[in-house]
């Protein structure tokens, strides 16, 4: 074998590796480039050939899993006997920063039949080396670990002072703002998306985490999984997110939970009722068969069992798809019996347009609740008195329970001095947003219960909008229990729900309440509903059914005059 044939057999190969542990050192100069032109200029002083550079981007140095250090060695163990090999690292800091995990490396790379080799120490098997090389080791697990706790507590300072110091939740961007750094502010139109799903699940709007789902899946901007679903699990996170509602606190660092720097979507108050539906009810999983297309599946009854109608799609000879409801209750009469689509469903919108109470009548009803709301604006004086003495109670008992804490060391007792201390701060931030909030309402009286007092003046027309929310809603709460259909009949004379059975008492019409023929109201009517002398302020409680004497004329006039 010629010389140079001998020279070319014993030239060694190097593999390179390179790790950043987070993306911005690439613009830091500590990237995976500048790693690499450094290992790669002294392969070439040692005069070593160079096969491959394996890489890790933003992994942490104290784990050895690492898909970049793993494929690296995996390469020199399958190359063990194809001449000798070296592993080539930036710096001690790049291979590991942990004492247990380089030296595992280092055992792995020994038995992978390679060296350990880099610009910025010799390695060695003496013990003067080894002694270096361990405390260089030592010294980079202490800066991980240093770096950690400095990072832990500037993010523990930015909490105790409001501020959110993670990734922003879904509905949320991050902003810096000059003196107050980076502060989480509302990404439209998802804030508001999730505001609404919120506000729909905590007043029963969305009885179900299925139906909450299934409103997100329907608007185009709410981020969906891979299948184009949302999950009931990404549901539970948002209804179980207290940051939505203004407030952080992490328990682990010692942070209780306070009102935080930014807007919130809804008011703890919500969130904490969103949090007792939850724990009252089982998840749910959305129904796929919800749909435009039989909207009436499961809130229509068999009048002849009062079995809920189910619904199917039939294809004629011709080929031609039906849509059909039918009661599949074995043994009822009508088993199995087809009812067409569009003759219930228009049966049903006859049905809805005379559940319609009189224009006047709507009138009262909104008299009644302006004074409710009037009443209510009033006591706000005595409520603010007692809520600050609610505060007040609360945050002694916090204080004596912390006393408690420092004199007690059983684990036990502890824990529930910490449990209770937990719900004694979650109620501090409900009383201290109450008085915040008392007596200056959000929004003003016809903007609150516009929607409300539109779905009672006509049903029928939120209903037609088409929209799949709207119309379940409708079928909630317009009947006190699902109407029942005859194939022959049609529906027969269903309860009411109590708004519209209320409304029907003083209409006289029954639970049904159409609009009679040639029925106004008298002129004093008028004139005493729209010209009274202004109310008081004075808190004053509620007398019979609803409203003030006055208001109790008002009506029985206008049954009389029925």
């Amino acid at each position: 074998m010629s010389s140079a044939a001998c020279e070319i057999q014993h030239i060694k190969k190097a593999v390179i590796y390179c790790r950043i542990s987070t993306l911005a050192q690439v613009h830091k100069g500590h990237g995976l480039a500048s790693q690499e032109t450094r290992c790669r200029e002294f392969a070439r002083a040692k005069g070593y050939q160079v096969e491959k550079v394996f890489t890790d981007k933003a992994v942490s140095g104290g784990i050895i899993d690492r898909p970049g250090i793993q494929a690296a060695l995996g390469h020199l163990k399958k190359n063990r006997n194809a001449g000798e090999y070296v592993l080539l690292i930036d710096d001690i800091s790049r291979m590991a920063r942990d004492i247990r995990a380089h030296l595992d490396l280092r055992d792995a790379i020994k038995e992978a039949g390679a060296s350990l080799e880099s610009p910025s120490i010799e390695f060695g098997e003496d013990s003067d080396s080894v002694l270096v090389e361990n405390l260089l080791a030592s010294v980079s697990q202490h800066q991980r670990q240093k770096g950690a706790e400095q990072t832990k507590n500037r993010m523990r300072a930015r909490m105790m002072n409001g501020y959110y110091p993670f990734s922003p939740p879904l509905g949320y961007k991050s902003e810096r703002i000059s003196g107050r750094g980076k502060v989480m502010v509302r990404d439209e139109p998802l804030a508001s998306i999730i505001a609404e799903a919120l506000e729909g699940y905590a007043c029963g709007r969305f009885e179900t985490q299925g139906e909450v789902a299934r409103h997100l899946k329907a608007q185009p901007e709410f981020p969906k999984n891979r299948y184009g679903e949302v999950t009931i699990e990404a549901v539970n996170r948002i209804l179980t997110r207290p940051f939505y509602a203004g407030v952080i606190g992490k328990h682990e660092w010692g942070v209780s939970l306070r009102e935080a720097q930014h807007e919130a979507l809804i008011t703890y108050e919500t969130h904490c009722k969103i949090q007792e539906r939850l724990a009252g009810h089982a998840l749910a999983p959305a129904r796929a068969d919800i749909s435009n297309d039989f909207i009436l599946r499961g809130n229509v009854a068999c009048a002849s069992c009062g079995h809920p109608l189910t619904a199917c799609w039939s294809k004629s000879k011709t080929g031609k798809k039906h849509a059909y409801y039918m009661c599949f209750k074995k043994g009822c009469t009508e088993y199995r019996k087809s009812i067409r689509r569009d003759a219930i469903e228009a049966d049903f919108a006859e049905l809805l347009s005379r559940l319609r109470p009189a224009r006047e009548m709507v009138e009262i009803a909104f008299g009644m609740l302006q004074d409710v709301w009037d009443q209510l604006l009033a006591r706000g004086a005595i409520q603010r008195l007692a809520l600050n003495k609610n505060i007040r109670d609360a945050e002694t008992q916090v204080q004596k329970l912390v006393a408690r804490i420092v004199e007690t060391e059983s684990p036990s007792v502890i824990a529930a001095y910490e449990k209770k201390i937990a719900a004694l701060e979650s109620g501090l931030v409900l009383d201290r947003e109450k008085l915040r909030d008392i007596g200056k309402p959000k929004k003003a009286f016809g903007e609150v219960f516009e929607l409300a007092l539109g779905f009672l003046a006509n049903p029928q027309k939120l209903w037609d909008s088409g929209v799949i929310e709207h119309r379940q809603t409708v079928l909630k709460l317009a009947f006190a229990e699902r109407p029942a259909y005859c194939r022959k009949r049609g529906f027969s004379n269903p309860e009411a729900s109590l708004p519209f059975k209320a409304l029907g008492a003083i209409c006289g019409n029954g639970s049904l309440m159409a609009e009679r023929e040639g029925f106004e109201p008298s002129v004093r009517l008028r004139a005493q509903r729209f010209s009274r002398p202004p109310r008081s302020t004075t808190p004053a409680p509620l007398r019979g059914s609803g409203g003030n004497s006055l208001q109790r004329r008002e009506i029985q006039e206008g049954t009389a005059r029925q």
